[in-house]
């Protein structure tokens, strides 16, 4: 009786981590070895930001590599984000706290460890920063990138108001 919750938690996981991965659209492959490991290359546009689009690159590991490390269920921490302006920039109802707002979330092993990036407003620079970093249970993780996308002098849309 006891698994039928377990699993209802980890289907609800799983779809969580599948939904999220929907935001983002892959552009680009890189093989950086023999074993095939690969570099991915994702557009992320921000849901609440139009005419940004965010780069996310992340580190794939191979069924080769899996075995051979013996971790099946985990990729590296490792990632890199560069966002910039691909149109008309109009601004929707976003998080203007310290703490900004999550724009993207994606599965970095079976349920540990997350990669997310995180949108902060930085209202004395008039800048839009996005923050990317994994997110680990066990030890946490200090690798992380960042990317601005300034708006000082931009013609820019705020559909509540500039704050």
């Amino acid at each position: 009786m006891k698994r039928l919750p377990l699993l209802a938690s980890v289907a609800v996981i799983a779809s969580g981590l599948f939904a999220a991965h929907a935001l983002a659209e892959v552009v680009g492959k890189v093989g950086v070895d023999w074993i095939g490991n690969d570099i991915i290359v994702e557009a992320v546009a921000d849901p609440e930001v139009k005419g940004v689009t965010c780069h996310v690159t992340y580190f794939d590991r191979s069924i080769i590599d899996r075995l051979k490390q013996g971790n099946w269920f985990e990729d590296p921490s490792n990632s890199s984000i560069s966002c910039r302006q691909t149109g008309p920039v109009e601004i929707g109802d976003i998080d203007l706290s310290r703490e900004g707002e999550e724009v993207f979330r994606q599965g970095r092993s079976l349920i540990w460890k997350d990669l997310l990036v995180k949108r902060i407003y930085d209202k004395t620079n008039d800048t839009l920063i996005y923050l990317a970093h994994s997110r680990q249970i066990i030890e946490g993780s200090a690798k992380m990138a960042i990317s601005t996308v300034p708006l000082y002098g931009e013609q820019v849309n705020w559909t509540n108001g500039k704050p």
